[in-house]
């Protein structure tokens, strides 16, 4: 099983707590957007993604679980 992250950079307000979370999967452009690094990752990171998304004050990250292929 993986993860699928996506990040709504309409909605993103650049607070960089998924950054500061695992900053593995997540960075910040310029002008504090955010930009997924790696949108498919093992589902043993799980409690990072999870973190990220919670702590996220505009929701802007999300994740689905998908099924090896």
């Amino acid at each position: 099983m993986t993860l699928h992250i996506t990040a709504n950079t309409a909605v993103c307000i650049g607070a960089g707590q998924c950054v500061m979370a695992a900053p593995d999967l997540f960075d910040q452009e310029e002008h504090g957007t955010v930009i997924v690094l790696e949108d498919e990752v093992p589902a043993d990171e799980l409690a990072l993604v999870r973190e990220a998304a919670y702590l996220c004050p505009s929701r802007a990250i999300t994740y689905t679980e998908t099924s090896a292929t």
